[in-house]
């Protein structure tokens, strides 16, 4: 991106002076009558803008080559090591390997009538008379069959592995 204030953009646009800022910040301008003659002057605008040029193309090429990490989030810019990634995917392979021990274990520790009353109950949020109702039972069978599939499942869930 072209800058206006950058010291080609300078010195380009005033083709009456070599224009430069110097050490402290203070816009320098050279004219024909800082040298010998004319042609002195020519010589050292032309290796000037020439100069300045050169310096300016190279910020854009740098600049064209790379992405600036400014802004991005730390997620983004952050590269998982090989160790981590094998420690994630042993994690990733562990809970998957749990999740399908739990399944099973709470397939084998419910009935089917109380896996399907449960999740009724506890992820469809149903009550147990909508239960009772959707079923054409007593609210108490209901009742009676989740405190039976809770009382299985806590002992499942405590006893050791």
């Amino acid at each position: 991106m072209f800058d206006p204030k950058s010291d080609y953009a300078l010195n380009k646009m005033d083709p009456e002076a070599i224009v430069y800022i110097d050490s402290r910040g203070t816009l320098i301008r050279l004219t024909v009558e800082n040298f010998a003659s004319p042609e002195e002057f020519q010589r050292w605008k032309e290796w000037s803008d020439g100069d300045y040029h050169k310096i300016d193309n190279a910020g854009v090429a740098f600049s064209k080559r790379t992405l600036s990490l400014q802004g991005m989030s730390e997620q983004i810019i952050a590269v998982q090591s090989p160790e981590e990634y094998l420690i994630t995917l042993q994690e990733q392979q562990e809970r998957a390997e749990l999740r399908r021990l739990l399944m099973e274990g709470v397939d084998n520790c419910l009935t089917q009538s109380q896996r399907r009353r449960l999740w009724l109950y506890c992820v469809d949020g149903l009550s147990e008379e909508a239960i009772a109702l959707a079923e054409n039972v007593r609210q108490q069978s209901i009742s009676e069959c989740l405190h039976r599939a809770k009382e299985n499942l806590k002992k499942f869930l405590t006893s050791p592995l």
